[in-house]
């Protein structure tokens, strides 16, 4: 039976009479590949800045592997073991690609006993292996500068994994990439240990379907559908939240065979 890792519970954001989340409750189970779909503007990125800390919740409570962290800032949230990529990349592009992922785990062992040379090569090391893992070892001493988009969201997943997360929240991480890029960043993320739980907002659906394992559907701020991806692409009431925005039907295509828009 699958340990709960993320649990939000009633989680709402207001604006005043604004409800951009209102009341969701969701269960992620550790080591799931989890999406949030939806309309534009149906509470996705808010969702995720109220799992992260960037944002204080109005109302609601958010668990991570059985520990209350809603009153957590996001920087101890992180400490816990929450990591994210963001929609737009924050990465040192005058630097390496290897310095920009050891910077990450340099920050995630703030120590004197970090700062000794035994240390320092175990984190060198460790960083190597991560490039490996993302596909990066051949460009560990390029300048980020002169990567490719698809590079660099390769690279972003890299810092995020050497924050050693528990839970992943990847905010679009196809975004802008061409096919050939997202499919290998699909190959990538099912790549990642089940001990990395993966929670992404993600408007191609081709990405969405071939990764996860689950989805929840956000429609006005409020969860519509969680199931399967099956379930969610043969459920009238999803068909009926993208009625008027000309891409219900595709939610009964092949799910390779399209992509939406969806953030």
């Amino acid at each position: 039976m699958s340990t709960t890792l993320l649990s939000l519970s009633g989680v709402s954001r207001h604006y005043g009479a604004l409800r951009a989340v209102d009341d969701v409750s969701i269960d992620v189970p550790a080591g799931a590949r989890h999406a949030l779909i939806g309309p534009n503007g149906a509470g996705k990125s808010t969702l995720f800045k109220l799992v992260t800390g960037s944002m204080p919740v109005s109302a609601g409570t958010v668990t991570l592997d059985g520990t209350d962290i809603t009153q957590l800032p996001e920087h101890q949230r992180a400490r816990r073991g929450v990591s994210q990529t963001l929609q737009h990349s924050s990465l040192f592009l005058s630097q390496s690609v290897q310095d920009n992922v050891l910077l990450a785990a340099q920050r995630q062992h703030r120590s004197r006993r970090s700062l000794l040379p035994r240390r320092q090569a175990a984190a060198r090391d460790r960083v190597r292996g991560l490039l490996v893992d993302v596909g990066l070892e051949a460009r560990a001493d390029t300048p980020v500068a002169a990567l490719s988009h698809g590079e660099r969201r390769q690279l972003e997943v890299a810092i995020a994994l050497a924050c050693e997360p528990k839970l992943l929240l990847l905010d679009e991480p196809a975004a802008g990439m061409s096919p050939a890029e997202s499919s290998r960043l699909v190959g990538l993320l099912q790549s990642l240990p089940a001990s990395v739980t993966l929670v992404i907002v993600e408007h191609d659906l081709d990405v969405v379907f071939a990764l996860a394992t689950s989805v929840t559907v956000l429609h006005l701020g409020q969860v519509l559908l969680t199931g399967s991806p099956d379930e969610v692409r043969a459920s009238a009431a999803v068909q009926e939240a993208y009625l008027g925005t000309g891409r219900e039907a595709l939610f009964l295509d092949h799910p390779g065979s399209t992509q939406m828009e969806v953030s």
